[in-house]
């Protein structure tokens, strides 16, 4: 079975922009690009151009590569207080000369659709999501691809490969929470091709083309690729499809999997910001 990112996320914004018509809500939602990272700009257009398909008003703040960090910072708190957008996400990776982790904190968590900021990183290692928590949407997104496609996580074995904050930590939490049992592998894992070849669920997100083939994998798994790489311009992930397709494992593509549903629950969250500001 090929695991599509395309159908839940229309189903999803679908749902979202009917309930937004109904509370008669717009959702402003602000991205902020510092650099000129050719992959980043065209996660941005990507973003934007789904935004406004289901109704969300789209701000881009462009800021050069060499943007000095308390800069960027004095943006992050001008769109803190502006009562006129409902969320803003800070593109990353930013360049190096600027604290990531700094600039994540500096986020107001009401306003962190992006679901990176401690508060809510720590509501989901934690297990006490609430409705006004906002997940990260790339993790968000491939639970929610598990569930749309019945794939059973209760009691089973689930690998996650790769260990960063924004995929590879938060995913494992939130497998964890539907009571899998998660191992988490990464560059110092010894046996990983047993860890993978034992696993009923397979999460891969390191950037490193194709390093999952069909020998390492076994049938009736689901391989979840969450990497991206660039080579001649052409998107490569980490699983070859093709080979572990023909395994007899369910399999995201890539492109057309992982990254439309983590575009989706993005703006699910932004939505989801708006109601709660509505109400208040």
């Amino acid at each position: 079975m090929i695991l599509s990112g395309k159908e839940p996320a229309e189903k999803i914004l679908e749902k979202c922009r009917n309930t937004a018509k109904k509370l008669n809500i717009k959702p402003v939602l602000a991205v902020v690009l510092v650099g000129d990272d050719p992959a980043s700009h065209i996660y941005v257009n990507k973003k934007k151009k789904t935004a406004e398909k289901y109704g969300v008003e789209t701000r881009v703040h462009i800021m050069p590569e060499n943007t000095p960090e308390p800069e960027l910072l004095k943006l992050v708190e001008k769109l803190n207080k502006d009562n006129t957008i409902d969320g803003f996400i800070v593109q990353l990776p930013l360049p190096r000369h600027i604290n990531q982790n700094k600039v994540i904190e500096a986020i107001d968590p009401k306003k962190d659709v992006d679901g990176f900021h401690p508060i809510n990183i720590g509501k989901v290692f934690l297990d006490i999501i609430d409705e006004k928590t906002f997940i990260p949407a790339t993790p968000y997104g491939i639970i929610e691809l598990l569930n749309y496609y019945s794939v059973p996580i209760e009691g089973k074995k689930a690998v996650v490969i790769g260990r960063s904050t924004i995929v590879g930590k938060p995913v494992a939490a939130l497998l964890l929470n539907k009571n899998a049992t998660v191992t988490i592998c990464h560059s110092r894992t010894k046996n990983l091709k047993k860890q993978i070849k034992d696993a009923d669920i397979v999460v891969v997100a390191v950037g490193k083309p194709e390093m999952i083939n069909g020998s390492m994998v076994k049938k009736g798994s689901y391989i979840i690729d969450a990497g991206t790489s660039r080579i001649e311009g052409k998107i490569v992930g980490d699983v070859n499809f093709e080979s572990v397709k023909l395994k007899g494992a369910h399999c995201t593509p890539n492109p057309g999997g992982v990254g439309p549903m983590t575009i989706a629950m993005l703006l699910k969250n932004t939505f989801k910001a708006a109601e709660i500001r509505g109400l208040q």
